[in-house]
C-alpha cells in the first residue's frame, strides 16, 4: 500500500500467502513456528512471554522499540490481525475472497486525518440469552443493565472479565486520565474493537504505547498472570481494547472505518 505500511499479526503461520496478498506485513506472535518470512516479536527487546495475556500488545511492544524509531513522520502505520481486518466498504458474501473485502489502497478519506480507529460495536446489542447467562452477577450488581441503554463499557467488561476489575485497573492511572476513562466506561455503550489503529504521527503512535505499557505494567502488580479462562487470561488486551477506544477519542480525533471479521483459518481447516 503506497505510503502505508499494515502489519497482520497471527498465531497461525498458514496465512502467509493471503496476508502477502493484500500487501500487508506478516506477524507472527508468541512461540509458533513462522518462517523467516514473518517478522517475530520474540526477537531483539520483547515481552512475547507475555503473548498468552497481552495478545497482539507484546507486537506493539516489540515495534515500538524495534522498528518505531525508523519509522519517517506522515508514513501511514497500522495494525490488524488474520480474522479483524481493515475492509474496503464491499460487502462481503458467502463467495467473497479473501482480498476481494479488505483494503488494499489508502483511502481519499483519510487524507484529512492522522488516526482511523475501527466503527464501534454496541454492548446493548448483546442478546438478551448472553446476558442472563454471563452477567447475573453484573445484573445483581447493576440491575438498570436490563435496559439496553444502561448496558455500559464497565457493565460489559464486568461480565465477560470480572466484576470490578475494570474500576481496580482504572484506579492506577495518572490524574489526568483516571476520572476521564472512569467517566467513559460509564457514559459509553460502545467501543472500537480489535485493538487496531491506524496512525501517520509519529508523535501520536509514541504518545499512545508510551501511555499504555506503564499502565499494563502496573495492572500486572494487582492481576498477575495467574489467570484462569480465555475472558480473564487475555484481561491486558481486553483493558487495552477499552483503553485504546477512550485514548484516541480524547486526544484525536480519529476517522471511523470499517472493521470486518473474515476468518481465513476456516479456508485452511476445511482441507484438513
Amino acid at each position: 500500500m503506497h505510503n502505508a505500511t499494515i502489519y497482520c499479526h497471527s498465531l497461525h503461520n498458514k496465512m502467509l500467502s493471503e496476508i502477502k496478498k493484500v500487501g500487508y506485513v506478516p506477524v507472527g506472535l508468541g512461540s509458533g513456528n513462522f518462517s523467516e518470512e514473518w517478522l517475530k516479536d520474540d526477537t531483539l527487546i520483547n515481552i512475547s512471554h507475555k503473548n498468552k495475556y497481552y495478545a497482539e500488545y507484546t507486537f506493539y511492544y516489540w515495534f515500538w522499540k524495534n522498528i518505531f524509531p525508523k519509522v519517517k513522520d506522515n508514513h501511514w502505520i497500522g495494525f490488524c490481525s488474520y480474522r479483524e481486518l481493515w475492509g474496503n466498504k464491499k460487502k462481503i458474501t458467502e463467495n467473497s475472497k479473501f482480498e476481494d473485502v479488505v483494503l488494499t489502497k489508502m483511502p481519499s478519506e483519510w487524507e484529512k486525518f492522522d488516526t482511523i480507529i475501527g466503527e464501534p460495536i454496541f454492548m446493548n446489542d448483546l442478546k438478551f440469552s448472553k446476558l442472563i447467562k454471563h452477567g447475573l452477577l453484573s445484573l445483581a450488581r447493576n440491575p438498570s443493565a436490563l435496559f439496553k441503554l444502561k448496558r455500559n463499557l464497565r457493565f460489559h467488561f464486568d461480565m465477560w472479565h470480572g466484576n470490578g476489575n475494570l474500576d481496580k485497573a482504572i484506579d492506577l492511572l495518572d490524574d489526568n486520565e483516571r476520572e476521564d476513562f472512569r467517566q467513559y466506561t460509564r457514559q459509553n455503550v460502545s467501543f472500537s474493537r480489535g485493538n487496531m489503529f491506524v496512525c501517520r504521527s509519529k508523535k501520536i503512535i509514541n504518545d499512545y504505547f508510551s501511555s499504555i505499557f506503564p499502565w499494563l505494567q502496573k495492572c500486572e502488580k494487582i492481576f498477575g498472570f495467574n489467570l484462569k479462562g480465555y475472558g480473564k487470561t487475555r484481561m491486558y488486551a481486553f483493558l487495552a481494547e477499552r483503553y485504546l477506544s477512550f485514548w484516541f477519542n480524547k486526544y484525536t480525533k480519529p476517522l471511523l472505518w470499517p472493521v470486518i471479521f473474515f476468518d481465513i483459518t476456516k479456508k485452511f481447516n476445511e482441507k484438513n
